[in-house]
């Protein structure tokens, strides 16, 4: 987990802040909220935010699939890039950190943009799936949720994300624990697994970017 870009030093990572990332008050004041938390190192860092909001903009994203929303900043970035047509179904597990979410979703004005389903992923998605003219529908998918489950969580954004479309996996080089053949625990396993099978995944184009803590972009061929 990083809530900045782990690869840079400290002052290369200031003056990438105050020469790229624009924050509101109200995403400043959401990231000061979260950052207090206990668990407030799971948020994404600000300039991959900003990332996440080109990349909606750049393919015209209007509809996206979020695994993992913790207290909504990127819910928030996604949501604002989509402009009011645009909609989000967002899938979680906690009430306590989805309620600080839905706050800044109401006060920025995005709440009707953002289907929030609480519940295990991996049973959320399947019954998407089954949904009516959800398969192959979806523009943007951003999975950062528990790693054990992000193979099951890319195969079933691989089917609900459109030909062309993207799908954004955070995490991916865990802080440089990926690389590091003496740590064996299950995440940074399960991390390295789904590393190696998007290499050889011939359904995709795949890049991964040092940004955050690692963020592998995903196209659907």
């Amino acid at each position: 987990m990083s809530v900045r870009t782990f690869t840079l030093p400290e002052e290369l990572h200031t003056y990438l802040l105050s020469v790229s990332v624009r924050q509101t008050d109200l995403m400043r004041r959401l990231r000061d909220e979260t950052a207090a938390m206990p668990r407030g190192g799971m948020q994404i860092s600000a300039e991959q935010g900003q990332f996440m909001t080109l990349l909606v903009e750049l393919i015209g994203a209007r509809k996206c699939l979020e695994v993992g929303v913790f207290t909504g900043y990127s819910s928030l970035c996604v949501a604002q890039a989509m402009g009011p047509e645009g909609r989000i179904v967002a899938l979680d597990v906690s009430e306590e950190f989805t309620s600080v979410a839905r706050r800044y979703w109401a006060e920025a004005g995005v709440a009707d943009r953002i289907d929030l389903r609480l519940g295990p992923a991996v049973e959320t998605l399947e019954a998407l799936l089954t949904e009516d003219e959800q398969a192959g529908s979806f523009d943007f998918a951003f999975i950062d949720a528990d790693k054990g489950n992000y193979g099951a969580y890319y195969e079933s954004a691989l089917r609900l994300v459109r030909p062309g479309g993207l799908i954004g996996i955070d995490n991916t080089l865990w802080s440089g624990k990926v690389a590091d053949p003496e740590v064996t625990d299950a995440d940074t396993l399960a991390l390295r697994a789904l590393n190696a099978k998007l290499h050889a995944d011939e359904r995709i184009t795949v890049s991964v970017v040092p940004i955050g803590d690692g963020l592998t972009l995903c196209r659907k061929r």
